[in-house]
């Protein structure tokens, strides 16, 4: 019972201790880079609250592009920091573009927090993940058949008789798909059944379909 109580106490010790540090060099970098005093302790502030404000629209609304975006942005921020005051950046000389991104945070922080404050949750902004393997979203689905022209709508008729020409279009349609099925010529039986029509009325189609 102790075991992972103490575990749980190792873990919580190395994320204040990686946040320290982390802060700490944050810090130091937009001091390096003339945001001193109050400003210079805001920065790691903002660096972490937006990398946090991501990674909880990532737990509860689910993975998106928007919240990734932002979770990188806020990531790169913060190894970049980390990484710079390794001796990697003279920080008594800090190079121009260190001062510019150190002055643009503060704008960028501002539009990455509200766009994952405020922004809902579209379906196309959704990363798409794939069923898992035997699931029923896995299995591929059966074609649907071409829905029968109801019998009740059509009336019992001479195949003499013009038949409409709706019916002509469909039929055609269905003669088409059945000679690229089998290679031959659709019969009035068979058109009989894929249409559901009496066979007076299947005859004078399959005669005008010759």
């Amino acid at each position: 019972m102790t075991r992972p109580t103490l575990r749980m106490d190792a873990v919580l010790v190395q994320a204040v201790i990686a946040g320290a540090l982390s802060f700490a060099h944050l810090h130091d970098i937009a001091d390096a880079a003339g945001q001193t005093g109050w400003k210079a302790w805001a920065y790691p502030i903002s660096v972490d609250l937006l990398l946090v404000a991501a990674w909880r629209r990532l737990r509860n609304v689910g993975p998106s592009r928007l919240a990734w975006c932002w979770f990188l942005v806020a990531l790169v921020a913060s190894l970049g920091a980390n990484v710079a005051t390794a001796g990697f950046l003279d920080l008594a000389h800090p190079p121009a573009w260190l001062r510019f991104g150190v002055a643009g945070w503060p704008a960028l922080a501002f539009l990455g927090g509200t766009l994952l404050a405020h922004s809902s949750s579209l379906a196309g902004d959704r990363v798409p993940v794939p069923p898992a393997p035997g699931s029923p979203a896995s299995e591929p689905q059966p074609i649907p058949k071409p829905e029968a022209v109801p019998t009740a709508a059509l009336p019992i008729v001479d195949s003499a008789l013009p038949v409409p020409a709706a019916l002509i279009d469909h039929a055609r349609k269905v003669a088409d798909d059945h000679r690229a099925r089998t290679g031959q010529r659709i019969d009035s039986d068979t058109l009989r059944a894929r249409l559901g029509v009496p066979a007076p009325m299947a005859d004078a189609i399959t005669a005008q379909l010759a």
